[in-house]
C-alpha cells in the first residue's frame, strides 16, 4: 500500500455574531482537514489545529515527502517530516500540519487492520466519556455577564454537568462573570475558567484567589505559554489547579513544563501537538510526573472523533477501583460545519458522548458538506 495523493480541505463559514477570547477574535470559523489517499483506495482523514490557510500551505509542503510512502510506517514518516523543517522551528505550523497528517495515517492504519485506532493504541477502556461544554466567549453587542450566565444555564439544561467559560479580559468583570455563571448553573455543576493567556502574573494570582470561592476545577492558560516561570508563580500564588498545554507542541514542548511541575493538568491537543504518534509519548511523560492529562479539543467532527479514539485508550493514572475518568472538551460555539461534515454526527446525550467503534477514526465524511463549506476563494 502506497500514498498516492494528499489533499487539504479548507472549510469556512462567516459568523452572524463575532466573538472573542482574551487573545483572539472570531468573525469566521475556518478549519482545515487533511485527506490522504492510497493506491488501494483506502482514505484517511485528519485535521490541523490553528489557522487554516497556513496549515494547508505546510501540508502541501510536506506532500512530496509523503507520495509513494507506506502509510503504515507512522513512526518513520513522523520523524522524517518533523526533521524536514526542524531548522524552521519545532513548534507552531510545522507541528500542527504534521498533526493532521499523522491523524490521517492512523485512520488509514485502523482501516487497513479493520479496527478502531483506539485498539491500535492499546485497547478500549471505555465506550463513552463525559463531556464539558466549552463556550461563553465575549460576543459582540451583548452584556457579557448576563450572556455567559444564560448560555451556561442552557448547557446545564441540555444535560451537561460541566462547563468552561472564557475570562482574561478584565479581572473585575471576569470575577462578575464567574459569580454569575456559578449562580446560574448551581453548586453541583463543574466549572472551569480559561484566560487564553490574557493576564500577567499579578492579575492571574488576583483572579485565582478571588475565584476560588466559586469551586473552580481548573484555571486554564492564565499567562502566555512561553513564560513557564510565570506559570509556576501563578500555581504557587493561588489555590486553583493550573492547566495548560494546547500550544506546547510535541514531547519537547512538554518536557520542561512537566519536569518543573509548571501545571497541574496537561492539555495537549491531538491535532496540534503531533497527532496520535506524539500524543502517546506526551501521555507517558505526564504519567511519569503524576500530572493529569485532559486533551484540548477545538475543531470539527474529525478532531472530535480522533480525540475520542485517544480517550478510549487513555489509561487511568493512578489505576484504582474508581479512577478519574477523562472528560471531553465539547465546543458549543457557532460552527455549522462541525458536525455537518460527518455522515453520522457525534453528539452528546445528557452530557455523555459515545466513542465511535468503526475502523480507523470510526467516521465517514459527507463530501456534499465539504463542498458546501469549502473556502470559496482559495489563495494558497
Amino acid at each position: 500500500m502506497k500514498i498516492v495523493s494528499v489533499h487539504p480541505h479548507l472549510l469556512d463559514h462567516k459568523l452572524d455574531t463575532a466573538f472573542e477570547s482574551a487573545s483572539m477574535r472570531f468573525d469566521r470559523r475556518q478549519h482545515v482537514l487533511v485527506e490522504i489517499v492510497c493506491d488501494d483506495g483506502t482514505i484517511g482523514w485528519g485535521e490541523c489545529l490553528g489557522p487554516a490557510l497556513p496549515n494547508a500551505a505546510v501540508v502541501k509542503a510536506y506532500t512530496p515527502s509523503l507520495i509513494g510512502e507506506d502509510p503504515l510506517n507512522t513512526e518513520i514518516i513522523w520523524q522524517r517530516l518533523y526533521n524536514l523543517f526542524r531548522d524552521q522551528g519545532q513548534r507552531g505550523l510545522t507541528v500542527t500540519a504534521l498533526s493532521g497528517i499523522d491523524v490521517a495515517l492512523w485512520d488509514i492504519k485502523g482501516k487497513h487492520f479493520g479496527v478502531p485506532v483506539s485498539v491500535l493504541l492499546g485497547g478500549r477502556l471505555r465506550e463513552q466519556v463525559r463531556a464539558y461544554a466549552t463556550g461563553s466567549f465575549k460576543r459582540d453587542g451583548v452584556d457579557r455577564v448576563t450572556d455567559n450566565a444564560e448560555e451556561c444555564a442552557g448547557h446545564v439544561e441540555a444535560g451537561f454537568q460541566a462547563v468552561k467559560i472564557k475570562i482574561g479580559f478584565n479581572p473585575r468583570e471576569d470575577i462578575e462573570v464567574i459569580a454569575a455563571v456559578r449562580e446560574a448553573i448551581g453548586p453541583d455543576t463543574r466549572l472551569m475558567i480559561d484566560a487564553n493567556h490574557g493576564y500577567d502574573v499579578r492579575e492571574a494570582v488576583q483572579v485565582g484567589q478571588a475565584a476560588a470561592q466559586y469551586g473552580i476545577d481548573w484555571f486554564e492558560e492564565p499567562v502566555i505559554p512561553e513564560q513557564l516561570s510565570a506559570y509556576r508563580a501563578v500555581r504557587e500564588g493561588q489555590p486553583i489547579p493550573v492547566a495548560g498545554g494546547e500550544t506546547w507542541h510535541g514531547r519537547f514542548g512538554f518536557k520542561e513544563p512537566l519536569e518543573t511541575r509548571s501545571i497541574d493538568i496537561a492539555q495537549p491537543d491531538l491535532c496540534g501537538t503531533g497527532g496520535f504518534s506524539e500524543m502517546r509519548r506526551i501521555a507517558d511523560m505526564a504519567t511519569l510526573h503524576g500530572i493529569r492529562l485532559v486533551p484540548h479539543v477545538w475543531g470539527t467532527g474529525v478532531q472530535i472523533a480522533a480525540s475520542l479514539q485517544f480517550m478510549a485508550s487513555q489509561l487511568p493514572d493512578p489505576p484504582r477501583n474508581h479512577p478519574v475518568e477523562p472528560i471531553l472538551e465539547f465546543d458549543r460555539t457557532d460552527n455549522p460545519f462541525r458536525q455537518a461534515i460527518l455522515k453520522e454526527p457525534i453528539e452528546h446525550q445528557n452530557g455523555i458522548v459515545s466513542i465511535p467503534n468503526g475502523h480507523g477514526l470510526g467516521i465517514d465524511i459527507d463530501h456534499d458538506a465539504l463542498a458546501e463549506f469549502a473556502l470559496k476563494a482559495e489563495t494558497f
